[in-house]
């Protein structure tokens, strides 16, 4: 399943929850997680991997020519920009493109490859200037924000920014709820020579922490803790609709695959009244 970047060479789970590493301490609750320690300087040090993974060109320019599409000329805003993977290249295509972002280091590696205007902040409170035709946020990224009433204020965030007609565009996993055994809150997602992952969900909090150990021949492991909230499609819908959207199509992907009930993920997009 695409849910995010590599480490080292595995495939992560969203932009919540690879290379952005903490370390898991006694007691630690996912809501005492900052997203500023995730996305330090080794994390942006790392985040790339040009030509690989999700920057392997086959999978970014379904992402940018289906964005350019729903844009129609206009001018886009990138939530949680980070080191510009679908923002470079959308930029380079003629379109005007602004970004929120709240890792400074992720916006340092921005800078070297793109001149594009980023105001650093919050994507559920912070504000960029003018109005848009389209605001986007991929990769999973809205599972960042760790509470319910965070979501909402993104959904919110994103109709103050857009122009009347605009749309708002998210790609999210679907939980996978299915895969755990019955009676547990755990399930291995990945397992190679070196590396396990696993994800432990609470199914009162809909909150999903994805554990990453890397290991070599010695007896030393490392461990990343990466926290998210899931949210299911139909309550992401009332999140919309909270935020006066309406949901105009939603995809199992990019190029505009069937919606079903095995898609392991979505694009939705949603749309203000004109």
């Amino acid at each position: 399943m695409h849910r995010g970047r590599r480490e080292p060479q595995i495939l992560a789970r969203n932009r919540a929850s690879s290379n952005g590493w903490t370390v898991s301490g006694a007691g630690s609750k996912v809501e005492d997680v900052r997203q500023e320690d995730l996305w330090d300087v080794e994390t942006a040090d790392r985040y790339d991997t040009p030509g690989r993974g999700v920057f392997a060109p086959e999978v970014v320019e379904p992402v940018v020519t289906r964005l350019a599409s729903l844009a129609e000329g206009g001018r886009v805003l990138e939530f949680a920009i980070g080191t510009g993977r679908v923002a470079v290249p959308l930029a380079a295509r003629g379109i005007s493109v602004t970004g929120i972002e709240l890792s400074r280091p992720m916006l340092a590696k921005l800078a070297e490859k793109a001149a594009i205007p980023v105001v650093v902040g919050d994507m559920a409170t912070a504000t960029a200037p003018g109005r848009y035709s389209l605001v986007y946020l991929v990769y999973n990224t809205i599972g960042n924000l760790l509470t319910q009433d965070e979501q909402v204020a993104c959904f919110r965030n994103a109709a103050r920014h857009l122009d009347p007609g605009g749309r708002f565009v998210i790609e999210l996993m679907v939980p996978e709820l299915r895969r755990l055994p019955p009676g547990q809150d755990a399930v291995v997602f990945g397992a190679e020579p070196g590396y396990l992952g696993v994800d432990t969900y609470d199914t009162v909090r809909q909150h999903l922490v994805s554990h990453h150990f890397t290991f070599g021949e010695g007896r030393q492991a490392r461990l990343g803790r990466c926290p998210q909230r899931y949210i299911w499609p139909a309550e992401l819908d009332l999140m919309g609709r909270l935020a006066g959207f309406e949901l105009e199509s939603r995809h199992a992907d990019w190029a505009g695959a069937e919606f079903t009930a095995k898609s392991p993920s979505h694009v939705s997009v949603y749309r203000l009244p004109r």
